[in-house]
Formats: C-alpha cells, structure tokens, sequence
C-alpha cells in the first residue's frame, strides 16, 4: 500500500464514525501534493447538498482527531468540501445514485471517433458500464477503457 492509500484509509477510519453521526456520506478522501504543498482532502455529502457550515463542523472534529493520531510526518493541510457536480463516480453508491441519470463518459482513445459520450446509465458491473444515448443507441465500455464518467452536467 502507497503511503497516500495508507494516509486515506486510516482518515477515512477517523471521519467515518463523526460523519455516521451527523447523516452526512464520505464521497472520497485523497491525500495529494499540489505545488509544494500537501493536501488532505476529505469530500462528503448529504441529502440536499453539504453546507459551508457542515464542512466546518466535520473539519473541527477531525483537526483534534488527526492532531491526536498523528499519523502523517509531512506538513499538510487538511480539507472537508462538497464534492461538487462534477464529481467522477468512483465507488458502487455513485453508481447506485446515478441509476436511471444521465452520465458523461470520456475515453482513453477515440471509440467511433469520439472520446466523449453522455446517455442514461442503464447497467453497471465491475467490467463494464452501459448507458442509452439519446439516439436510443445502447453503448457498452469496458471499465478498462473510461478515463472519467460522471453525472453530467448541462449549463
């Protein structure tokens, strides 16, 4: 396990029971080095969308927690945000919630001379995702092959 899995995984054992607590979901946590500096980056959510305010609340928690633990020898700076719409759909609940929706897929190289696909998502397993274009066309990619999928977005 990479020292970044291992950082993830012992702050994702830490916020899960304060999140457990307030009804909140853990979409994701990452621990990245962005210029010179290292981030620790936990992202959650809730049923109508995660405030300033609770991201705050989860922060203060944590900060006490991960001073206590100690488990991280670099300096970092830590963060509780909003996944945001874009967010990709990285484990079987993004899935789940993206049933039925309209999800955007990228691919690695060009299928039909496009890396770019949206449809509704119509079946997913761990090989694979289907979706229906607005066509009515049935698209099947292996998982192999997504760069990024995502519920998308229209502006």
């Amino acid at each position: 396990m990479s020292k970044a899995s291992d950082y993830e995984a012992r702050t994702e054992s830490l916020i899960l029971p304060i999140l457990e607590r307030k009804n909140f979901e853990l979409v994701d946590v990452e621990y990245v080095k962005e210029g010179s500096i290292w981030y620790l980056r936990a992202y959650i959510d809730k049923e109508g969308g995660i405030t300033v305010n609770d991201c705050e609340e989860v922060a203060r928690e944590m900060n006490v927690l991960l001073d206590e633990k100690d488990f991280i020898p670099d300096s970092y700076t830590f963060e509780v945000s909003s996944p945001g719409l874009g967010r990709p759909l990285k484990k079987e609940k993004d899935y789940v919630r993206n049933m039925g929706q309209e999800v955007e897929i990228r691919t690695y190289r060009a299928i039909n001379r496009s890396k770019e696909f949206y449809g509704i998502l119509t079946a997913y397993d761990k090989e694979s995702v289907t979706i229906e274009t607005e066509d009515n066309e049935t698209m099947k990619f292996e998982r192999s092959e997504i760069a990024l999928i995502r519920q998308a977005v229209h502006f």
